[in-house]
């Protein structure tokens, strides 16, 4: 069985500004990446990452029949701007059996308790893909780190990754 990662978006760009070398070296380590974006837009950024791209709406609407993933991703926009993604991520944090994590530049107050600061180290593999993905989406001139910053929830069981450490 292959781990998955499902990854909440509002566009294509975003899921590679923030999280793009993070989704490239959890699809290297052999995770099956899907990112969930409304409409149908160019693909091609979240290929050069190794991810696949699904509709949005079609996997809310398909509710309980599409599988739990071991990782959920999700943009805090748009967590607060769609209540049904909102729901599914409190409903994945009061269970505690799926890796939640955000990002963005704003956070949602309500999940602080919840919560924490991690970071991941971008292999240089990583960095290049990244770099390539994000001129792939016409935002060449947005610098690549060597890390990227999000905010997980505490799992009750520990996760089946080590690659989000906490952040100091």
């Amino acid at each position: 069985m292959r781990y998955r990662l499902d990854v909440v978006a509002p566009t294509v760009a975003d899921v590679v500004r923030f999280a793009g070398g993070w989704l490239f070296d959890r699809a290297m380590a052999g995770w099956d990446v899907t990112v969930l974006v409304a409409g149908h837009p160019d693909g091609r950024p979240l290929q050069i990452l190794g991810a696949q791209t699904r509709d949005l709406e079609h996997v809310l609407a398909a509710g309980e029949q599409w599988p739990r993933p071991q990782t959920l991703a999700v943009a805090a926009d748009l967590f607060r701007c769609d209540s049904r993604v909102r729901r599914g991520v409190l409903q994945a944090l009061d269970h505690g059996i799926t890796e939640v994590t955000l990002w963005g530049e704003t956070w949602p107050a309500e999940l602080d308790a919840s919560v924490g600061w991690v970071r991941h180290q971008l292999s240089a593999a990583a960095q290049a893909f990244k770099a390539q993905a994000l001129a792939a989406a016409a935002m060449s001139e947005t610098p690549v780190g060597s890390t990227e910053t999000f905010r997980t929830g505490i799992m009750a069981s520990p996760s089946v990754a080590a690659d989000l450490v906490p952040a100091s």
